[in-house]
């Protein structure tokens, strides 16, 4: 892929999104901006990594797709992502998940949002303006019982802490040490929170329609929940350490 024109590189990871990703990756190359995707598949059973070739072949300056040998978690693979691009210095690289729970039509806006200041931008369920239509009591109590941990215990200011659909600045990840970071699944996104607050970076958040997949299932296990407690408990006891390793912005 060519992404030197390209102003924001969106980094898919799938595992099991046969369902949604052709008609994904029609809505996002249909936006009005210089954008790139890189899909990274966790080597699919369902066949999702040669769907993302199969699309890559129609648009192959704007699609890149990479395949794992195994299943190695969110963080994981947007860790792989962020040291994979910054090379190519896109301005913004786009975190969004593959199942339409981030619609696409927010991008421009949050992308807007990077031009004019902010260094991390989220889509964010929890600013007035945000919503979960159809979700499930259950999914509520964890997801807002996560962002409240990660608000009292980390001292986390962002009211979605735990949301997935952001956009960061390429200049504000380089000051970060992306090498520190130790979170592989859900957890990764408070503590890449963590990180640009405690950096003194600006992070905005935009109200965002959080809708429920209708394709394929959840990836979110009890397994998962307990590492993101793990997480919450480990940068709550680094809270009062000075930072190391970050270049705070000028």
């Amino acid at each position: 892929m060519q992404t030197a024109s390209h102003e924001v590189i969106v980094v898919i990871p799938t595992y099991n999104e046969a369902e949604n990703l052709e008609r994904l990756v029609g809505m996002l190359l249909d936006l009005p901006l210089a954008l790139g995707i890189l899909v990274v598949d966790d080597n699919s059973p369902d066949g999702t990594g040669q769907l993302a070739e199969r699309l890559a072949l129609g648009a192959p300056t704007r699609i890149e797709v990479v395949h794992r040998a195994e299943k190695r978690g969110l963080g994981s693979a947007y860790l792989f992502a962020f040291e994979k691009l910054m090379p190519q210095q896109p301005r913004f690289i786009v975190a969004m998940d593959a199942d339409f729970s981030h619609h696409p039509r927010y991008l421009p806006e949050m992308v807007q949002s990077g031009r004019d200041g902010f260094d991390l931008v989220i889509g964010s369920r929890y600013v007035p303006g945000g919503a979960t239509p159809g979700f499930p009591l259950s999914r509520q109590i964890l997801s807002r019982g996560g962002n409240l941990l990660a608000r009292g215990l980390i001292g986390l200011r962002a009211l979605d802490a735990t949301a997935g659909y952001r956009c960061y600045k390429r200049e504000a990840l380089v000051r970060l040490p992306l090498q520190t970071v130790r979170s592989s699944g859900y957890s990764f996104q408070i503590e890449m929170l963590t990180l640009f607050q405690r950096g003194g970076f600006r992070i905005g958040e935009l109200p965002i329609r959080f809708e429920d997949r209708r394709c394929g299932h959840s990836k979110i296990s009890k397994q998962e929940i307990l590492l993101a407690l793990k997480t919450v408990m480990r940068l709550s006891g680094q809270r009062l350490i000075p930072s190391a390793g970050i270049r705070h912005p000028s």
